[in-house]
């Protein structure tokens, strides 16, 4: 990616800035970015950004940093059910892909992070997570690497690590991780080979039969909103997810709709991590999820044949494009 590339004409939701110091890949649309006013993305406060996302240094016992669990390898996500955190202690929610969050408001699977700068505070002293004690604790840490301090006044203007500049790099880091450019991209662009038979089908059952488009919609295949699809709601003591948040009685059990750009490369899948692959998803879907009292009235039997099924697969298949900014830099701060 070239962060010397300014691309104009940004008006997000929050009143984005004007210009992002990138080129989006095929098949994004910058007019949908969300850029929030008091945080402006640069190619400076990006670059700080990506070097604490990977610093193992930020957490407790220095073993742990936001690649730990949103891995590039992996679509920004873990391949395990639910993350562990310092001294190996387990969540209890999968870790979601950062990818295309540019486009995206509210964070984490419940929603409870207004925005990506909130977001990137929550792991750093979640005790279950990163475990540092406390903010005061992680900025000390920051401040005791020499090399940092030219690099925040750089990327700020002035001199100072602060939380809240640490949120605001994180986040400017993260809303350059886009994917886009894939299969699928380049077929409805015009090029008629860019993807299988198979996944032409699959695309009309996503589109149709299947249902899917109706919360996974958009060129980012998300509508941002929270849905429940009955995963856990059995259970003895189910993960009321949005809930927890607005505590509306409509929201119980109601997880975001994740992206399905690059979903072929992050599993396991759904909120828990219970779906090892996407088999299993399509599965769960043409079910028409698990009955509950506050199941999603989208949710429904669908019926599909195995071989519909075959084509679903392949079509979520041809959403695997490139990644921008992804590879780990090659040397942290002194």
């Amino acid at each position: 990616m070239s962060l010397a590339v300014l691309l104009g004409g940004l008006a997000g939701a929050a009143h984005a800035a004007e210009v992002l110091p990138f080129a989006l890949p095929l098949g994004l649309q910058a007019d949908a970015a969300y850029l929030p006013d008091a945080n402006p993305l640069t190619a400076d406060k990006a670059a700080l950004g990506k070097l604490l996302f990977f610093d193992p240094r930020l957490s407790r016992d220095r073993s742990q940093s936001c690649a730990t669990c949103h891995q590039p390898a992996h679509g920004f996500a873990e391949p395990r059910a639910t993350s562990k955190g310092v001294r190996g202690v387990a969540g209890t929610r999968n870790a979601p892909t950062i990818l295309n969050r540019l486009f995206s408001k509210e964070q984490f699977w419940d929603g409870r992070a207004d925005d990506l700068e909130a977001q990137a505070h929550g792991p750093l002293t979640n005790p279950v997570e990163m475990a540092m004690p406390s903010d005061d604790a992680v900025v000390q840490r920051v401040r005791a690497v020499r090399g940092y301090a030219p690099l925040f006044a750089k990327a700020f203007g002035s001199p100072g690590i602060t939380m809240a500049r640490l949120g605001q790099a994180i986040a400017a880091y993260e809303r350059t991780v886009t994917t886009g450019d894939s299969p699928f991209d380049r077929w409805r662009a015009g090029d008629a080979d860019a993807m299988r038979p198979s996944a032409v089908r699959g695309f009309a059952v996503f589109s149709g039969k299947g249902n899917c488009v109706v919360c996974h919609t958009g060129f980012n295949f998300t509508d941002e909103g929270f849905h429940n699809v009955g995963v856990g709601m059995d259970r003895k003591k189910p993960d009321l997810g949005r809930w927890l948040v607005t505590k509306q009685d409509a929201d119980r059990g109601a997880f975001k709709t994740p992206t399905l750009r690059n979903v072929a490369l992050t599993a396991p899948y759904l909120h828990d991590g219970s779906a090892a692959t996407l088999r299993e998803v399509i599965a769960l879907y043409d079910r028409g999820g698990v009955a509950n009292r506050w199941l999603a009235k989208e949710m429904k039997p669908l019926g599909l044949t195995p071989a519909e099924q075959d084509d679903l697969l392949a079509f979520l298949e041809s959403l695997t494009g490139d990644v921008t900014n992804a590879t780990p830099p090659a040397k942290l701060p002194d």
